[in-house]
């Protein structure tokens, strides 16, 4: 079970919200001066870390220090390069973000059919797991059929086991 989020953590994280959508650029240095100079709140930085993670915040700008892929999951090839899409069901997207609430955070994924540009799934979740993202695509798989592709980021979520293997079994995935 989660633990919930401290109030003074979600202060920090609504300061931390704000300030990443003028300036999508900070990474987590300049989240910490920002909450440190400006807001006079003491804070760690690894903290400040946590947070931005928690929140599913990145800078547009990666810096030096990126994360190494987990070299136990396998990396799909991108299959999109010069692909025109022309019909339905021939590619679909899927992506999580996160959704402030007034007591904390929750997770979105949403299934995208590229062409259509129509949501064909979504769930909610209080946590990263898998579980959430092998429902959404469950149900645009039953309400939709299935895709030729299916394109994510490759996060975790979408490389687990579970997701993987119920792509194999409707054969998008070889």
């Amino acid at each position: 079970m989660p633990v919930p989020v401290s109030q003074r953590d979600l202060n920090i994280m609504a300061l931390l919200d704000q300030k990443y959508t003028d300036r999508p650029y900070y990474g987590v240095r300049r989240m910490w001066k920002y909450l440190q100079l400006d807001k006079k709140i003491t804070v760690g930085r690894d903290h400040v870390r946590t947070l931005l993670r928690k929140m599913g915040i990145m800078a547009l700008f990666p810096t030096r220090n990126l994360s190494k892929p987990n070299p136990a999951h396998r990396i799909y090839p991108y299959l999109l390069k010069g692909l025109d899409i022309v019909r339905p069901n021939q590619v679909w997207g899927v992506d999580i973000t996160y959704v402030r609430l007034a007591h904390g955070f929750a997770y979105l994924v949403a299934i995208i059919d590229w062409y259509s540009r129509r949501v064909l799934s979504w769930k909610l979740s209080n946590t990263l797991e898998s579980d959430f993202c092998v429902a959404a695509l469950d149900e645009a798989l039953l309400l939709h059929g299935r895709p030729e592709i299916l394109n994510s980021d490759q996060g975790s979520q979408f490389t687990s086991e579970d997701f993987i293997g119920r792509l194999k079994a409707e054969e998008t995935v070889k």
